[in-house]
């Protein structure tokens, strides 16, 4: 875990962390805490100790599926998931291009 926060995109560690009922368990739990992280992931049909969350944080992580869907709809271009350009400014345009594609499909 400590991998994955130090891995981050961000500037400082991030506030959230939001995973799937995978990243339900108690060391884990802990050892974000001990970070100062926030983990939020809904717990799994056969947990046996009580639960550490109510609904309010898991309102967060109902939202997660417009990032998934982001990246699966950019994967409907090929020219991105195989990597054509040499060039990381091109490659950033055409990720551009197909966000904007999305969206002008979704809402034009």
């Amino acid at each position: 875990m400590r991998d994955l926060i130090r891995a981050s995109a961000t500037q400082g560690r991030p506030d959230k962390l939001i995973g799937d009922k995978a990243y339900d368990s108690e060391p884990l739990d802990r050892e974000c805490e001990a970070l100062g992280v926030t983990l939020i992931a809904p717990h799994r049909s056969n947990r046996v100790k009580p639960k550490t969350q109510d609904g309010r944080p898991l309102r967060r992580y109902k939202r997660r599926w417009k990032v998934e869907r982001l990246f699966a709809w950019l994967q409907n271009y090929r020219r991105l998931i195989t990597r054509f350009e040499y060039y990381a400014e091109n490659f950033l345009a055409f990720l551009q291009l197909a966000a904007f594609m999305i969206l002008a499909k979704k809402y034009l």
